[in-house]
């Protein structure tokens, strides 16, 4: 068995055991809620009316329902188990399983996608493309799936995180610098079970991109707003919390700040 396919199984295990809390754990966080809107606002603005989309990482389908809400047709993808039965029977609740389909597959393994067609939008949201050290391949495979003048919009974690960064000050060296220094993946664990993840800066998607796409924006999340499994800042420090939102929509797309947040948003049109 390759590392690839080891690492995907244990991301799948991870995500299928902690499928039916998913959405309790983190439906109430402030700045989860900040993230998704943030990201909405920004696919929003590329997407035309009634678009057919192809959804990897799919999760419980929080933001499949959303686009299905919206007049757009998703085919939902997903590696975990859990996450996809939970997805469907959302799907079912809301009655919207003539827009959205599902499906169980990889996004390393997008030449076997059994709905194969050109999509108006490939999306990606919350970092589901760091559990593999195959970015560069995966980003290939997008170019036959969409229309032309298709687009892809992603979020992504990079190298530099400045919250993490700025934890050299309390002496948390290991935190601070945890996403720099590994090639072979850094360690992450959810319900108990370890996989591995990776970490790609904009300039990595912009250099597989190249000759083919146009990049259409960037967008640092969670650059000055607080990373969210500090879940209880905005509680805290509401008028903070509302200071940093102001000024991280200012900043949002200009260096540095559009490379050094949690996350950043990108997304491309294919030429």
């Amino acid at each position: 068995m390759s590392t690839t396919t080891h690492n995907e199984e244990l991301a799948s295990r991870a995500f299928s055991r902690q499928s039916p809390v998913f959405d309790n754990l983190y439906s109430g966080n402030i700045i989860i809620q900040y993230k998704r809107q943030r990201v909405r606002d920004h696919v929003a603005r590329f997407l035309e009316p009634g678009s057919d989309i192809l959804e990897l990482n799919s999760g419980t389908g929080e933001d499949a329902a959303w686009f299905a809400a919206q007049g757009h047709r998703v085919h939902a993808t997903d590696i975990s188990i859990g996450m996809q039965e939970i997805l469907e029977q959302k799907i079912a609740a809301a009655s919207l399983q003539e827009q959205v389909s599902t499906e169980l597959i990889s996004f390393t393994s997008l030449g076997q996608l059994q709905r194969k067609k050109e999509y108006d939008l490939i999306f990606s949201n919350f970092a589901g493309l760091n559990c593999t050290d195959q970015l560069g391949n995966v980003l290939q495979s997008f170019y036959p799936l969409l229309k032309p003048g298709g687009v892809v919009t992603l979020v992504l974690l990079p190298k530099c995180c400045l919250w993490e960064l700025l934890l050299v000050f309390r002496g948390r060296f290991k935190t601070a610098f945890r996403r720099w220094f590994v090639p072979k993946g850094a360690s992450a664990q959810v319900e108990g079970v370890a996989f591995r993840c990776w970490y790609y800066n904009p300039s990595f998607v912009a250099r597989q991109l190249k000759g083919h796409y146009e990049i259409l924006g960037i967008e640092g999340l969670c650059t000055l707003v607080p990373p969210s499994y500090m879940e209880n800042f905005p509680r805290k420090y509401p008028n903070l919390f509302a200071w940093l939102k102001k000024k991280e929509a200012r900043y949002k797309s200009k260096w540095p700040w559009k490379s050094v947040g949690d996350y950043y948003i990108i997304s491309f049109r294919k030429k």
